[in-house]
């Protein structure tokens, strides 16, 4: 896939650095026919001095590790073997603004009986910010994520983006950019692989852990916020309180900082560069390419 690599990419495969246009898998795989692996998905940067520096790199690794414990995948390899192996892959790549995807992937088995091995993979490419630059315009989608009854939310599991790939194609037909979805019990939830703030009256919302998968980035968002002053709430939100929000915006690794234009036909009455938002979002590119510039006065 030209999107993804060409002749003379790499990735790095049980501890070993091969071909990605080499690189196999089997046909037989319980991760291929039931979902069953974990990944994450990790930015580097070209920071302000020049140098590649991966984004929260050992809180990834450690969510990786936690999501494969969680699915009772085997897990040999350590948070910094990973990050070491990481670079090299960007290094022989030569790549510095990068999406870094690793794969906990199992072996042939049609069976539900216990893995005993495991394999990794971590590939690398370039990818501008998952859902674009411009604002966009969301659609209150009928998916629900899935129960945390009958699944562990807090793994970033293969399996579990079904559920995303099938809201944000059902929101693109509809002719919007990408879908919220609501948990079991119709609060808002997060959209595919990025959760949501929004903000009211100069408090920053967003929905609580317990049915979202609690992102990095959301993480680094609840951050900057404490940084700046900003108060945030967070709670079950319901889709009554976003539909007289006066701004929101998704967030997530791949898909960084974007702001909304509407969800559904309302739009959102602040502009977005007036907004919270928009101070957050530059704060963000700030921290993670290293930049050492003062956050816009609020």
């Amino acid at each position: 896939m030209a999107n993804y690599y060409n002749k003379d990419t790499v990735l790095w495969l049980n501890g070993e650095i091969v071909r990605s246009a080499e690189a196999t898998t089997d046909l037989y795989g319980q991760t291929l026919h039931y979902g069953y692996g974990v990944f994450e998905g990790i930015r580097s940067y070209k920071t302000a001095s020049g140098e590649t520096k991966i984004f929260k790199p050992v809180e990834h690794y450690e969510r990786l590790q936690k999501s494969a414990e969680a699915l009772n995948l085997p897990y040999t390899w350590n948070v910094q073997e990973l990050i070491d192996a990481t670079y090299q892959v960007l290094a022989k790549n030569n790549q510095q603004d990068a999406y870094i995807r690793p794969l906990v992937y199992a072996p042939a088995n049609m069976s539900f009986n216990l893995n005993t091995e495991s394999h990794l993979a971590i590939m690398t490419w370039e990818m501008q910010p998952f859902l674009g630059d411009k604002l966009l315009r969301v659609y209150s989608s009928p998916f629900q994520r899935p129960n945390p009854k009958g699944f562990y939310i807090h793994a970033k599991a293969a399996g579990h983006y079904v559920n995303s790939i099938l809201a944000s194609q059902d929101a693109k037909a509809k002719g919007f950019d990408e879908a919220l979805l609501s948990d079991m019990n119709g609060y808002i939830a997060e959209g595919p692989g990025a959760n949501i703030f929004f903000e009211k009256d100069g408090v920053m919302y967003t929905p609580a852990a317990g049915n979202i998968l609690t992102g990095i980035t959301r993480a680094t968002v609840l951050e900057i916020c404490a940084e700046l002053g900003i108060p945030v709430v967070q709670k079950q939100c319901t889709i009554e309180e976003l539909f007289a929000a006066d701004a929101a915006f998704f967030c997530g690794t791949a898909a960084e900082v974007i702001g909304w234009q509407s969800i559904d036909q309302y739009q959102f009455p602040l502009a977005w560069n007036e907004s919270l938002g928009r101070n957050i979002q530059t704060q963000y590119k700030n921290i993670v390419t290293e930049k050492q510039t003062a956050a816009l006065s609020l």
